[in-house]
């Protein structure tokens, strides 16, 4: 449970009456007892000369998946309501939801039930509509989500913990509050008493709300979300958390799948590809064509066999956990919202991946799943399918501590492994306390890296500041990557929408890209590009390359450490992949014709390599005073014609909104190539009127760009300068 620092008792006047049926049910045997002594509670509470009375929904806030602002004493008159109070960020707020799914689909507001989620962020991130949308749609909620931005709400209830739950009488009467996750036998049993209750008393209305879900305005991707990225450096491929679709994806790094496995609903399910599911998967580790997944929401640990294209359970029951020892074998041993996993060792002496690390977010620990018999620093020898605490005791807090079971973290969400000397440890991204921290594989020793501050009761020492140890600023990161050819740590710093750089020799902390906007700017630059609460990263081409999990852009962005270029790797299915999910893709845009006059230049031939990514910059001059024209979008065009297949699954077009700040347009070149010479065209038309607004007109032209695809590395290829004045 998440506490903010509270005031005062707005929810006072529930607590005497409740406290007392709270202890009168500790009593009770049958469920019939417990019914009576609610019903019974709801007379008393009923029966008082003055309601407590919830506030109104403040005017001007904003509203997710309605019509149109609801009112507490209009539309929820006649209804039992449920206040949610939750932060999306929040791992306690996230347990509580299957909950209220399930009196969802128990209860409708035909029923006189009625849900309302009032988000109260913790993290300035939190405050933005938008990111708002995407938890929204990324926790699959459907009731309506109030953003009280500035806890207007939760200040004048005095509200002190995330989640907090109010339940509401048919006049916005306060009746309930249940504090923190765990308690869904009492919020079942309050709220069909309440909806009996007043039922017999002719209080509750069937009528509709007006509900408009975010989620069905949204258009198709073939990424939703993805959670987390990892390498397969012996086979090529990249395996992807594609977290919203519910799906693992093995693609070929070209951006072709060649398994799809899971999807596109949650669900809990082993056996073949072809029927095996899973519920928000996050973490993903590859190793000899067998993937381990934290299957987080199913609060399970599974292994997808490549070759035998099998899913198997190897930790976890299905039901969240709450046991912060473990010892017990993995199938046969709860857990709780694994967010994170990676190969490692049990013996710092003897390096061998004989052992899966788990960042245990759900119960704020790391944990050890042992693949093979081995032993872990100050235990006894330990068989092969045990899984257990290493670090962490379970309280939610940013406290280091020689002794591995002192420790305190707070929702760990990204691990990376560095077992060489002198390093010998886990980086974790521990996500709520806003630091990076490092745990030893000799000792189990818990200490701090970068941001965060030295009270461990303090996680709201966040922020945006490049520096050393303690003095740099994090805002809940959610990956981190190590680089052993550099011996350098990438972050995803999640809620500052950037990727930071660490020395861990010095304490370092840089800024490496994004601008912490959230717009998804088509920018092949570090310093110009910009991503949306990144999730996971990984190293590869053994450190050339850094994958990023954009997440709230639905993308993976490549990132080359050497040429300080990015692009997005393009999603795309061939005819014989292993696809059992759907992929959704957009309909590609119709190419226009161009106008008879439009110039033809063909430029210089440019010599390339598989798997390269080439950049073409813009630089279009119109006429002095001419702008383009609103309403029509201006736009560019790739075609290869005769060799398609140069395209596939690429952005093949795009809007030039600005001619002051064009595009830059990304080609990353297959990894398998069916011709050694292409000729790519890039087709550009602008729509734009002249400086008195006289005359509108339409022009356009076509840059050819011969390619030369070599099989041997070829030198950094500069971006190539389209330039042409109208």
């Amino acid at each position: 449970m998440a506490a903010s620092g509270a005031r005062g008792c707005g929810l006072s006047g529930l607590l005497p009456a409740q406290t007392s049926l709270e202890y009168a049910l500790l009593d009770a045997v049958t469920p019939q007892e417990k019914d009576d002594l609610v019903y019974q509670y709801l007379q008393k509470v009923d029966g008082r000369e003055q309601d407590l009375p919830a506030p109104e929904f403040p005017e001007g806030l904003e509203w997710l998946n309605t019509e149109e602002p609801i009112s507490v004493y209009k539309d929820l008159c006649g209804k039992v309501v449920i206040l949610d109070f939750f932060s999306y960020c929040c791992i306690n707020c996230i347990h509580l939801l299957p909950d209220l799914h399930e009196l969802e689909h128990t209860y409708s507001d035909k029923d006189g039930l009625l849900i309302v989620g009032v988000h109260s962020a913790k993290f300035p991130n939190e405050k933005v509509l938008d990111n708002i949308k995407s938890a929204v749609l990324r926790y699959n909620i459907t009731h309506p989500v109030v953003n009280d931005a500035d806890a207007s709400l939760w200040q004048e209830l005095e509200v002190s913990c995330w989640p907090t739950l109010i339940i509401l009488g048919p006049r916005g009467n306060m009746l309930f509050s249940l504090i923190g996750e765990g308690h869904k036998d009492k919020l079942f049993l309050y709220t069909s008493i309440a909806l009996k209750y007043y039922g017999d008393r002719g209080q509750i209305r069937d009528n509709k709300i007006g509900i408009k879900l975010y989620k069905d305005s949204l258009p198709p991707s073939p990424l939703l979300f993805p959670g987390k990225v990892t390498v397969d450096h012996a086979t090529n491929r990249l395996v992807i958390a594609d977290t919203g679709h519910h799906r693992i994806l093995v693609i070929w790094k070209n951006g072709q799948i060649q398994h799809s496995i899971g999807g596109p609903n949650p669900g809990r399910k082993d056996g073949l590809f072809s029927e095996s599911t899973f519920n928000s998967p996050q973490g993903v580790a590859m190793m000899d064509n067998i993937i381990y997944v934290a299957d987080t929401e199913n609060h399970l640990i599974r292994k997808i066999d490549l070759e035998a294209e099998k899913v198997s359970t190897v930790a976890g029951i299905g039901v969240q956990g709450t046991d912060k020892e473990g010892g017990a074998k993995g199938e046969e041993q709860p857990i709780s919202s694994p967010w994170d996993i990676a190969f490692g060792t049990s013996d710092a002496e003897v390096p061998r991946n004989n052992t899966l690390w788990i960042a245990m977010a759900g119960i704020h620990q790391i944990w050890a799943l042992l693949l093979e018999s081995g032993k872990l620093p100050k235990k006894n020898e330990l068989k092969k399918g045990t899984c257990l605490r290493f670090a962490g005791s379970g309280n939610e807090e940013n406290r280091n501590n020689a002794y591995p079971h002192k420790a305190g973290f707070a929702q760990p969400s990204g691990l990376s492994l560095a077992s060489e000397d002198p390093w010998n440890c886990l980086f974790v991204a521990d996500s709520e306390s806003s630091t990076v921290r490092t745990v030893s594989l000799k000792d189990g020793a818990v200490k701090h890296l970068i941001g965060g501050e030295r009270d461990p009761m303090n996680l709201f020492a966040f922020g945006d500041v490049d520096g050393v140890g303690i003095d740099a600023k994090l805002q809940h990161p959610l990956g981190v990557a190590w680089d052993r050819k550099r011996n350098l740590l990438y972050v995803a710093d999640s809620y500052n929408h950037k990727i930071k750089v660490v020395d861990p020799k010095m304490k370092s902390c840089t800024t490496l890209a994004g601008t912490g906007s959230t717009n998804n700017v088509n920018s092949s630059s570090f310093t110009e590009a910009t991503f949306n609460e990144p999730g996971g990263l990984c190293v590869g081409e053994d450190g050339r390359l850094l994958y990023v999990a954009d997440t709230n852009n639905h993308q993976i962005k490549v990132m080359d450490l050497e040429t300080k270029i990015i692009s997005v790797l393009p999603i795309f299915k061939s005819e014989n992949a292993v696809v059992d999910g759907p992929l959704l893709l957009e309909k590609p845009k119709t190419v226009p014709k161009l106008p008879r006059s439009a110039p033809a230049i063909r430029l210089s031939p440019v010599t390339v390599c598989p798997g390269q990514t080439l950049q073409f910059k813009l630089r279009l001059d119109l006429p002095s005073g001419a702008k383009l024209t609103e309403g029509v979008p201006s736009c560019w065009f790739l075609t290869a014609e005769g060799n398609e297949w140069l395209l596939q699954g690429q952005m093949p077009s795009g809007d030039i909104e600005n001619i002051s700040n064009q595009p830059t347009i990304s080609l990353r070149i297959p990894g398998n190539c069916l011709s050694l010479e292409v000729v790519l065209s890039i087709s550009v038309f602008l729509y734009y009127c002249s400086a008195d607004s006289s005359a509108c007109m339409m022009k356009g032209i076509t840059f050819s760009q011969p390619l030369q695809i070599a099989d041997t590395q070829a030198g950094c290829v500069a971006p190539v300068e389209l330039k042409h004045v109208f």
